[in-house]
């Protein structure tokens, strides 16, 4: 396709598709009709131009004048609560359903990892000597050592949002991160596995894996469960630039990558709830037997939100991607 002969076959489309827009409100009714239909040509023009020839600048003005249409066509859109609603009841739940295949092996096998690593460590006396001296490690793993006030070290609300950020963050790298064929989840997964697995090791080296336990599973069924499903649906991203589907590339990143992005703001909440627990519930003196049946409940709440709510939603169509006319056009493309 010759570019300049094209720019001047369609510039005088392009230039009354700007007036129409910059006139707003004031169109008239075959002036509306003909700002639509140019807009869904000046947007197939574009879409033209980006798989033949791509030029920057050009493709950067027709962008730009799609997106103002786009704008004027559909008009400006608020959120509002009803969008709330169907975030935490539909696509949320619907994302994280999704990714189910990826994020459960996941959490079966980085447990299995955490648990080796424990295993290894408690049984292997070297292997705790090249973590730390053996008074620094009796400090830690002693009653009333470093593992147990750890948590009560400092006020539960300040505690509760240091762990929430921290592990927000975490989650949101490997949401992120994943588009790189997801390599670098692999090592954020792996170093949150061997930071449980040392405290297993070592505090099963000292007979006190049941304190261990108590302290660690209330809030830790859902943290790890929120860590697993961002790493899950990281990994998944970085599989989708191998393997798009019938999808182009682009297509397909953009759908899982706005999936993801909401899958971050979701899973924030989740870890809102486990940071929450980690801050008050377990340093309280409640009984261990408590402690553990508060992180086992709101686990299976989780669960049931994903399995009940989300796989419902996703029966009904639901992708936990942007609902279809909050959608860029695209063009049809053969499979």
């Amino acid at each position: 396709m010759d570019l300049d002969v094209f720019v001047s076959a369609h510039r005088a489309e392009w230039d009354r598709l700007d007036a129409l827009i910059r006139r707003g409100r004031r169109l008239t009714g075959a002036e509306a009709d003909e700002l639509v239909t140019l807009y869904q040509r000046t947007a197939t023009h574009l879409s033209l131009i980006r798989s033949s020839v791509p030029d920057p600048q050009l493709t950067g003005r027709l962008s730009r004048l799609v997106a103002r249409a786009r704008s004027a066509v559909t008009g400006t859109r608020r959120a509002s609560w009803r969008d709330v609603t169907r975030f935490l009841g539909r696509s949320f739940p619907a994302a994280v359903y999704r990714a189910r295949h990826w994020w459960v092996p996941t959490a079966l096998i980085s447990t299995a990892v955490a648990i080796l690593l424990g295993w290894w460590i408690g049984t292997h006396p070297d292997v705790q000597a090249s973590i730390a001296a053996p008074g620094h490690l009796r400090e830690l793993t002693r009653p009333g050592g470093g593992y147990e006030t750890y948590y009560s070290s400092h006020p539960a609300a300040s505690f509760a949002a240091q762990v929430w950020t921290n592990n927000a963050q975490a989650a949101a790298l490997c949401l992120v991160l994943g588009v790189f064929l997801g390599l670098p989840v692999l090592w954020v997964l792996f170093q949150n596995m061997l930071n449980l697995g040392v405290g297993f090791g070592l505090m099963s080296s000292a007979g006190r894996l049941d304190t261990f336990l108590g302290l660690v599973l209330p809030h830790g069924l859902l943290e790890l469960t929120a860590v697993f499903v961002a790493a899950g649906t990281g990994m998944r991203l970085g599989w989708t630039v191998i393997d798009p589907g019938p999808r182009t590339r682009r297509t397909a990143l953009a759908e899982e990558g706005r999936a993801a992005v909401g899958m971050a703001i979701g899973l924030a909440l989740v870890l809102f709830v486990s940071g929450a627990i980690e801050g008050f519930v377990t340093p309280s003196g409640l009984p261990t037997w408590a402690r553990i049946t508060i992180g086992v409940l709101a686990e299976l709440a989780f669960l049931a939100y994903v399995y009940v709510l989300g796989g419902r939603a996703v029966r009904e169509g639901e992708t936990g991607d942007l609902q279809e006319a909050e959608r860029s056009s695209t063009v049809p493309t053969a499979a």
